[in-house]
């Protein structure tokens, strides 16, 4: 859904903020970020929780099994979610249920992994590779991945495109 010049935007401000993350403490005071598990995490819950904290907002952790999202249309329980909170990540089993829970709510929902994509990882990879090597622009990067065709790899494809990066992939 994003440009590619608003997802270089997006990696620069993040690299931005992470460089200077004291003058960010308070970005997301007032606002709140409800997260939504269907799949187990550690390092998605771990990330997006100490960031709203650092940043001043307050994550609100929602186990998909003790909620009314396993006996409820998606669409219905994501419109209501998103009457109380600023912004959802959703870390789900299917892709469609994703774009089902995006056309209920009122309010941004960020993938934060489903079955076809894993965006938030493969921006985290960039990210690391733009810390990294700051002095090479990011299209002038060659990146190979080696393993499975999965989640993570068809992000990968997608903002490796939209940034210019050459990207191989090794996969059986």
């Amino acid at each position: 859904d994003w440009s590619d010049s608003e997802i270089l935007d997006l990696v620069n401000f993040a690299v931005h903020v992470k460089k200077n993350r004291v003058n960010y403490a308070g970005h997301m005071s007032g606002r709140s970020l409800a997260m939504l598990f269907q799949k187990t995490s550690t390092r998605t819950r771990v990330s997006f929780e100490v960031a709203m904290t650092e940043m001043g907002g307050h994550g609100i952790y929602l186990d998909w099994m003790a909620s009314n999202f396993q006996l409820s249309d998606i669409d219905l329980e994501a419109r209501y979610l998103s009457r109380n909170v600023s912004v959802i990540m959703a870390r789900l089993k299917k892709h469609e249920d994703l774009l089902l829970m995006k056309n209920g709510s009122q309010v941004p929902v960020i993938n934060g992994c489903d079955n076809m994509f894993h965006p938030c990882q493969s921006l985290a990879d960039i990210m690391t590779i733009a810390l990294d090597a700051p002095e090479r622009p990011l299209n002038q990067t060659k990146l190979t991945y080696i393993g499975v065709h999965n989640n993570v790899v068809n992000s990968l494809i997608g903002i490796t495109a939209a940034l210019g990066v050459h990207l191989t992939l090794v996969t059986p």
